[in-house]
């Protein structure tokens, strides 16, 4: 962990910042936490751009917010949705354009960086690689002890990359599990959940 945070993690967390990448839209999110323990907020936003600018403009913004952000923050790494292919190739472009300058800032700052597709983020927060945008709000919320779900869904994404990163990229059994034994990730994930259930 780097030393000297202002912030309340404990001395063998880890702080973890989510960048859900889009052009017109990058979530944001800190978090810290451990393995295998309740995660905790830090900070949330979207950056936006309008789709009036340049290209180079755009990119530029999203690029000065991130390493603001990176300085700022200090996180121990820098947690980033893998670009998949879509149908909107328009869409791809720029949510894959973005994502190599925040891979590019992370690298500048000397920051360890973590690909996570969009299924394993879903796995990790709601136990469904499938869940909808709703779900994964929804716990996202619950997990971090938020009063209302971070909004727009780019947030709470944001904040769900953290997490994943948090309970299944920086746990030693992450790849646990084929003997049926429960993974870091999903015990956290059912810890959690027990917990808001209890409340």
């Amino acid at each position: 962990m780097r030393g000297g945070r202002d912030g309340g993690c404990e001395s063998d967390g880890v702080r973890v910042l989510g960048v859900d990448p889009g052009l017109t839209r990058c979530g944001l999110g800190v978090v810290d936490g451990r393995p295998g323990r309740r995660a905790a907020l830090v900070q949330v936003d979207v950056v936006r751009t309008p789709a009036g600018d340049g290209l180079e403009r755009r990119l530029l913004a999203v690029s000065e917010v991130i390493e603001n952000w990176l300085h700022r923050h200090r996180p121990d790494v820098l947690a980033v949705e893998r670009v998949f292919s879509q149908n909107n190739v328009s869409t791809v472009m720029g949510t894959a354009q973005v994502s190599g300058v925040a891979l590019l800032a992370a690298a500048r700052a000397g920051i360890p960086v973590a690909l996570h597709t969009p299924s394993e983020v879903k796995a990790a927060v709601t136990g469904d690689g499938r869940a909808g945008k709703e779900q994964v709000a929804t716990m996202v919320t619950r997990i971090l002890g938020l009063k209302v779900a971070p909004r727009p869904a780019d947030a709470s994404d944001a904040l769900a990359l953290a997490v994943c990163h948090l309970w299944r990229g920086a746990a030693p059994d992450a790849v646990a599990g084929r003997s049926g034994a429960p993974t870091a990730a999903q015990s956290a994930w059912a810890a959690a959940l027990a917990a808001t259930r209890s409340r």
